[in-house]
Parts: structure tokens; C-alpha cells; sequence
């Protein structure tokens, strides 16, 4: 009756309590944290990825990090922002690890039947021009530009989750759309 009673008042607990009970090393406290924001995260990341199989390994090594640094939190009611920054990182780095590995030329998007070739060639093209116009934006603008455009995250969220202020993350947005504009130019 009393262990019911502790998870009943772990599960009410405040993400600050958690974390900070979590750093001292409760797991319950950590499991808690877990399936309040694991779904969370495993949205977002298949969104960034575009692949829930990715995304899955994605959040757990995000939390396999999380529980290993929480002790370096400084902020224990920021767990939320900080485990989501967290996910963002490790995506990223799987995108990275993926565009060193992945073909453009071996992705064949859907055809309908009314498709021509020449239109499927030109997507292609149009794919790959986009993919290395992403891969030469600074990383900052990029993480910008991916949380909102693929993550559809608000300007709060995305500066939240990198970290910086919100009138920072407009400006690197602005940068690259502009950037990525000029760079599609030839493409409109």
C-alpha cells in the first residue's frame, strides 16, 4: 500500500522534484520523467528523421545520455526543454550520420502513373539540390530551420530547445530562408 502510494505521489511530482530526485539517483523518479516525455520526443524525432524506427533509437539514447549528465542540469525545472534539446541533438547527429552514408540517387520517391520521367529525374535533381543547400547552412540555422519547417515548432519552442533567445531564432530563420531561396533560385 505504501510503494502505491509513493509512485501515486511520484506521478503528481513537479518535472523540478523529479529531476532533482532523478540527479540523486532515483530511478523511479527518472521513469516517471520518461513516460511523462518519452512520447513527446518520439514524435518529434520522427518528425526531424522522418522514420520511427530512427526515432525510437533516437530517444533512447537521449535519455541513456539524459541519465548520465542530469547531475549537470542546472536547472532541474527546465527537465522538459532540456530533454528536448537533448533529442534534438541526437537526430541531428543521426541526420549527419546518414547524409555521409545515404545515396540521394538510391531514394525513388512514389511515382503515379502520370508521372513522366523527366519529372521524377527533375525531383530528383530538385532533392538533391535542397538536401546540400541544408547540409552548407551553419548548424544553427539548420537546427532552426528543421525544428520549424519539418518540427513545426513556434519560435519559443525551437529557441527553447536550442537555447537561445527567441528574437536569435528569428534572425538565424530569416538567414536561412533567404539563404535556401537563393540557393532554389534556379528551381522555382
Amino acid at each position: 500500500m505504501r510503494e502505491a502510494q509513493q509512485n501515486t505521489l511520484l506521478l503528481e511530482a513537479s518535472d523540478g522534484i523529479l529531476a532533482a530526485r532523478a540527479a540523486d539517483g532515483d530511478v523511479d523518479a527518472f521513469e516517471v520523467l520518461a513516460r511523462r516525455y518519452g512520447p513527446l520526443m518520439r514524435v518529434f524525432a520522427a518528425k526531424l528523421l522522418g522514420s520511427d524506427v530512427e526515432s525510437d533509437d533516437v530517444v533512447q539514447e537521449a535519455f541513456l545520455t539524459a541519465w548520465r549528465q542530469l547531475d549537470r542540469l542546472a536547472e532541474p525545472r527546465a527537465v522538459k526543454s532540456w530533454l528536448m534539446r537533448m533529442v534534438t541533438n541526437k537526430a541531428i547527429d543521426r541526420m549527419r550520420v546518414r547524409k555521409q552514408h545515404d545515396d540521394i540517387d538510391d531514394y525513388e520517391p512514389p511515382a503515379r502513373s502520370s508521372d513522366n520521367p523527366e519529372r521524377i529525374i527533375e525531383m530528383r535533381m530538385q532533392l538533391q539540390a535542397l538536401s546540400t543547400a541544408l547540409t552548407n547552412l551553419p548548424d544553427e540555422q539548420r537546427q532552426a530551420w528543421v525544428l520549424k519547417e519539418l518540427g513545426g515548432s513556434s519560435y519559443g519552442e525551437i529557441a527553447e530547445t536550442l537555447g537561445l533567445p527567441a528574437s536569435t531564432v528569428r534572425g538565424l530563420l530569416v538567414r536561412a530562408r533567404k539563404t535556401l531561396m537563393h540557393e532554389m533560385e534556379e528551381w522555382r
